[in-house]
């Protein structure tokens, strides 16, 4: 897709991909447990066999789109980037509990917020897998182990239904993130304010305070 005038790639096509195939398995896993676990809408949907089997086939595959993503240069430098909690990091989280202004909190393409949600995801991927496979075949363990993923994988599937409601709640208050994942594309003005150091990469503007990229120091803002 051509850069379109006054604004800033942040996805490409592929890492669009990822994220859309990944959000809608996870959103059918989520919806067919909620029909398997809660009587009413059970009733409303039916057919339970065809449920627990999209609900199992979904699961099985809500790895793939991440492990198809590696193929993308791109989309590996952002995992690097996810995968790295900096200093400013830590401020950003300390800034976002004080509620201090967007524009006063230092972030690079990803902020704290959403490193924290990528690693609690991911983890949460592999666990559900795990625990939903022991009980998909139940002859793979004795009952002991059937018991306890059974617990784990219902606890942590209520765990990442909340998270993901957070998830959706932060996106649908943020035109431009919405924007960003659905055209590649966010505004100058918006990476500025949410993504500073991110967006001072993008645009070849030299750094204050030494180091390159969006591992220099943190510029320090006035206090307030």
């Amino acid at each position: 897709m051509t850069p379109r005038p006054e604004t800033v790639r942040r996805f490409t096509r592929g890492e669009r991909w990822v994220h859309r195939s990944t959000a809608a398995l996870m959103l059918v896993c989520l919806f067919t447990a909620a029909a398997l676990y809660l009587p009413p809408l059970a009733e409303l949907v039916g057919r339970r066999r065809l449920v627990v089997t999209v609900h199992e086939w979904s699961g099985i595959a809500l790895p793939l789109p991440a492990l198809a993503g590696l193929a993308s240069r791109a989309f590996r430098r952002d995992l690097r980037l996810l995968n790295r909690f900096a200093p400013y990091d830590r401020d950003w989280l300390r800034d976002a509990l004080r509620r201090v202004p967007h524009d006063l909190r230092v972030a690079g393409k990803f902020n704290a917020g959403q490193k924290l949600y990528a690693s609690f995801a991911a983890g949460a991927v592999l666990v559900m897998l795990g625990t939903g496979l022991l009980m998909m075949f139940p002859h793979l363990s004795g009952l002991v182990w059937r018991t306890g993923a059974t617990f784990v994988h219902d606890w942590l599937a209520l765990a990442v239904a909340v998270v993901v409601a957070g998830h959706l709640w932060m996106a649908a208050n943020d035109p431009q993130a919405r924007l960003g994942m659905r055209t590649g594309f966010v505004t100058p003005q918006w990476a500025r304010r949410h993504h500073p150091r991110w967006e001072r990469t993008e645009s070849g503007e030299p750094r204050e305070h030494g180091g390159s990229g969006e591992h220099g120091d943190r510029p320090r803002t006035p206090a307030a």
